[in-house]
């Protein structure tokens, strides 16, 4: 379950509506991503990670323009993320997956989606993606 801008009611985080979606997924905190689309100005709030079980992060002041990715919020979320980490924006090579999981420490996967040929992009082939998390799954990528 994705759960947005629910769990932040008057930009603040809350507890209570964490505790209450996860109550609804009887406990079970393998199902929840929590995405924290953020504009680059912003943190990503002041959650804390007590319960969540994943972080998908958009960056969108990135997101659909395929220019690049904000590497200094990657760079902080690989320091700041105890907690499975997905960014999203401006990713399109495979290059960018290397570059965020340099950036990360390998502790951010980055999603692409407009630059994805099955998306209609031109930047990155479906089969690009595989290979490269294959070999990253086999250590022989750069984590």
């Amino acid at each position: 379950v994705i759960v947005t801008s629910y769990l932040f009611p008057n930009g603040k985080f809350s507890m209570d509506r964490l505790q209450g979606v996860l109550e609804a997924l009887g406990g079970d905190k393998e199902k929840l991503v929590i995405d924290l689309s953020c504009r680059r100005q912003q943190a990503p709030g002041d959650a804390n990670e007590d319960g969540e079980g994943e972080f998908l992060i958009h960056a969108a002041d990135n997101e659909g323009l395929q220019r690049g990715i904000d590497e200094a919020l990657v760079q902080k979320l690989g320091e700041w993320c105890s907690i499975p980490v997905t960014y999203a924006g401006g990713g399109s090579s495979v290059a960018d997956l290397e570059l965020v999981d340099r950036l990360s420490r390998g502790r951010v996967d980055l999603t692409i989606g407009s630059a994805l040929d099955i998306f209609g992009g031109s930047g990155v082939r479906f089969g690009e993606c595989v290979e490269w998390n294959s070999r990253a799954a086999s250590g022989s990528e750069s984590r």
